[in-house]
């Protein structure tokens, strides 16, 4: 079967490179599934594995829930941070894998006073990637925020003037430590879900609920 031959029994992955794949390797191998060539030494888009039935797109992370919700993957493994900022419309999401855990969290300036800013009821701009998430949480606060959208560099914001603070993915907090931003408050702990295309699941239940058992069992979770 080439690369773009799909069948209607053939069950599409969408993942993301880097750390959300390679954590996601084991858990394929644990249902069997080998992925037959390294995505950072192959220009293809497209991997096979050694189930002729299955293959593994590479998206960006942010696109993987467009990509199960429009049927472009069968499922997807995804940030819950990329899936809050999606929303879930036409998306099963049966399972935390528990995997590629960091936090969103909020950063400043080691020199701005952030807790005497909020507590005189300042104004802040914020610079973020995570809109969705940063509203909420400075709405849930009662924080007045200038939110300002920006794809990536986001330590860049509050060194340049740009930001007051960033709401931002937080993992080491070594990043934040090279550029003198400290960590001022955590929103929320993140995780990677598995997402499955509704209409998919029905059309193809038996391969992706077999894909999604051998997930949970190798996750010691349970699937919802």
């Amino acid at each position: 079967m080439s690369d773009t031959n799909v069948t209607s029994s053939s069950v599409t992955l969408a993942l993301s490179k880097g750390r959300i794949f390679d954590e996601t390797l084991p858990l394929l191998r644990a249902a069997g599934i080998e992925v037959l060539e390294d995505p950072e030494k192959s220009r293809k888009l497209i991997l096979a594995t050694n189930q002729a039935q299955v293959r593994v797109v590479l998206v960006r992370a942010s696109d993987v829930p467009t990509y199960v919700q429009y049927g472009g993957a069968d499922l997807g493994v995804t940030g819950l941070d990329t899936l809050i900022e999606h929303g879930s419309l036409g998306l099963y999401t049966p399972l935390d894998l528990g995997i590629a855990k960091c936090r969103v969290s909020v950063a400043v300036r080691a020199d701005f006073d952030y807790a005497r800013a909020v507590r005189q009821g300042a104004r802040l701009r914020v610079a973020t990637k995570y809109t969705g998430i940063a509203r909420e949480f400075f709405a849930t606060k009662g924080v007045h925020v200038d939110m300002i959208k920006l794809y990536g560099s986001m330590e860049l914001a509050p060194l340049t003037g740009l930001a007051d603070a960033i709401v931002d993915l937080v993992s080491t907090g070594n990043t934040l430590k090279a550029n003198h931003l400290v960590e001022v408050e955590r929103i929320m702990d993140i995780s990677s879900r598995l997402v499955v295309n509704q209409a998919a699941l029905k059309l193809k239940q038996a391969p992706i609920r077999r894909l999604i058992q051998a997930f949970a069992t190798a996750t010691g979770g349970k699937a919802s």
